[in-house]
């Protein structure tokens, strides 16, 4: 059984953390390969224009393997140095993974998303929580850091003094809370969270796909450059969006009024 499941409909993969029967754990011996393949296949995929991340199960995500942790066993085996190279290999080959998808993410969070699990909620571009979830940033409670991205990604979203609180408190919040912090965007009963979901995958996949992965690129690439970069790379982009095909079919179809089929060029 694989730990990551791929499903594609459409224009919108699906892509399901699969192991119910210990809360969805993240960064086995493994996962590393797994999820850099997964991920390298939708971004060779021009006709994906979407990907919903969700757990299966009662659980989003637990994080790291605590048992595993506290036997010493892999990735948690050996000396510093040894932890700190399986880190690399796994649980980090995870986080710049899924960081690294090209086209819009959104997180199907349905339930609990804790740890290494919040940090990977965090890779979403938009979260999207059931009613009853609850999230957390517990490392310290386990005597760790944010060793996963988090304290990166988490002070971005939700601001320095949140973060800090998170995880220098090392408790959890529920979904209310996360909704006012800003961690989440819209919060739905557990039973609609997918339709939820779905409609809004479905409505980002009509978007030109060329000018959608060429909008994520510039947003990300915002985030450590300055305001003068961004504007000349803007402009490269924009260059580029105006002799696009589908910026032709976009305009037709607008004077048409018209539904525009858009084919990536």
């Amino acid at each position: 059984m694989s730990a990551l499941l791929f499903e594609k409909d459409g224009f919108v993969a699906t892509l399901t953390l699969n192991r119910p029967e210990s809360r969805n754990i993240l960064g086995e011996p493994g996962d590393g390969a797994l999820f850099e393949e997964t991920c390298a296949r939708i971004n060779g995929d021009r006709n994906l224009r979407c990907v919903i991340l969700t757990g299966a199960g009662p659980v989003f995500s637990a994080g790291g393997n605590v048992k595993a942790m506290r036997d010493r066993i892999p990735p948690f085996a050996g000396t510093a140095e040894e932890i700190r190279d399986a880190y690399k290999t796994d649980i980090h080959k995870v986080v710049r993974s899924l960081w690294n998808i090209e086209v819009p993410v959104i997180a199907a969070i349905n339930g609990a998303a804790i740890g290494l699990g919040n940090d990977v909620a965090c890779l979403a571009d938009i979260r999207i929580s059931a009613d009853t979830a609850t999230f957390g940033a517990t490392f310290l409670k386990v005597g760790l850091v944010p060793g996963d991205g988090g304290a990166w990604l988490l002070p971005l979203i939700i601001g320095h003094a949140r973060a800090a609180e998170l995880f220098f408190g090392a408790d959890t919040i529920d979904a209310q809370t996360a909704l006012s912090w800003g961690l989440v965007s819209r919060l739905v009963p557990l039973e609609w969270l997918m339709n939820e979901v779905r409609g809004l995958a479905e409505r980002i996949a009509r978007q030109p796909p060329g000018v959608l992965r060429m909008t994520k690129k510039l947003m990300r690439e915002a985030l450590d450059a300055d305001f003068a970069t961004i504007m000349d790379r803007s402009a490269v982009a924009q260059g580029r969006a105006h002799v696009s095909g589908d910026h032709a079919e976009a305009l037709a179809a607008f004077f048409e009024k018209r539904a525009p089929v858009f084919h990536g060029h």
